[in-house]
């Protein structure tokens, strides 16, 4: 198991597969007076889909996502999308390219969140580019990583469609954050984690200690984090070692971000933990020459999408 550090602003950015992309963190009384951090998209990692992000995510950008065969970006409420574009995913609508506050990449699909309705295109083997009309209006938060996805409703009700619909009753009311991962979900509710689908590692086999005082969560491929007085908890598949928490991960974590098969923490210090998969140095950027501070980031099968600052500086 390997665990790396990179340093990173104390104005550290969220690595937040939770709900749908890093953003960064705010005290609830200076949210609304401070302007959104914004740089410019970082990747690394390999992708036969992805060769680059455009121009146009040089700068700007406030808040990234990165899918199983595209990555998103979004850019004063306009949203941007490259890689892959055998579903149309990359042919962003009308709708979506002004006034968006939110987005998440699937595989091959793509969710935007404007004025509290979701839109959504792509590919549509499971109806996962359908939008519910319970999901027009309302939504605070959404996620995908895979074939199904997830929206919060201001009420704290969950709503699921795609490849998986299935939402259990504790999550119909109450809860505060969701995260997709490949077949299973994860809510968060009173501090408790709620999980539910696929349990063919133990993905959704909720331990413990993650039952009380978590305040972040983040769905991998088949595997869980969650967020709880600084340390990260790890649950599922463990083929990468991406389920045993490295101790560098245990104290003073304020952020997580689970890849398909890999994982990043954020510290306090700025300091960027890492470990799981790392074939092709998707959880190393330093493998591609790259370098922090980062101002947010997201992981997907083998590949990460960042943001930094100035992203010509060198190491």
């Amino acid at each position: 198991m390997a665990s790396r550090f990179r340093t990173a602003p104390r104005r550290a950015s969220v690595l937040l597969a939770a709900t749908l992309a890093a953003v960064p963190v705010v005290s609830a009384a200076s949210a609304s007076a401070q302007a959104p951090v914004t740089g410019g998209v970082v990747e690394w990692g390999f992708s036969n889909y992805i060769l680059g992000p455009p121009p146009e995510a040089f700068d700007g950008v406030s808040a990234v996502s990165m899918g199983g065969m595209d990555a998103m970006g979004l850019k004063a409420g306009q949203v941007l999308v490259w890689g892959d574009n055998n579903f149309g995913q990359t042919e962003v609508p009308e709708a979506a390219m002004s006034g968006v506050s939110a987005i998440a990449a699937g595989w091959g699909h793509e969710l935007a969140l404007k004025d509290g309705g979701v839109l959504a295109w792509g590919n549509n083997w499971y109806g996962q580019a359908n939008v519910p009309a319970d999901a027009k209006s309302g939504v605070v938060a959404i996620s995908t990583s895979a074939m199904h996805n997830l929206a919060l409703k201001a009420g704290g009700r969950v709503l699921g469609w795609g490849l998986r619909t299935d939402v259990p009753q504790a999550a119909t009311s109450g809860v505060t954050a969701v995260s997709a991962g490949g077949d299973h979900s994860l809510a968060l509710k009173n501090g408790a984690v709620i999980a539910w689908g696929s349990d063919n590692f133990g993905q959704a086999d909720v331990p413990a200690d993650a039952k009380s005082g978590v305040t972040a969560i983040s769905a991998g491929h088949q595997h869980s984090l969650a967020l709880k007085d600084g340390r990260v908890i790890a649950w599922g598949r463990d083929d990468n070692h991406q389920a045993e928490v490295p101790e560098a991960a245990l104290s003073d974590v304020v952020a997580i971000d689970a890849g398909w098969t890999f994982n990043f923490a954020l510290k306090s210090t700025g300091e960027y933990v890492s470990w799981g998969s790392n074939d092709f140095s998707e959880g190393d950027p330093t493998g591609s020459a790259l370098c922090g501070p980062f101002e947010a980031i997201s992981s997907g099968d083998r590949y990460t999408v960042a943001l930094k600052a100035d992203p010509s500086a060198p190491c």
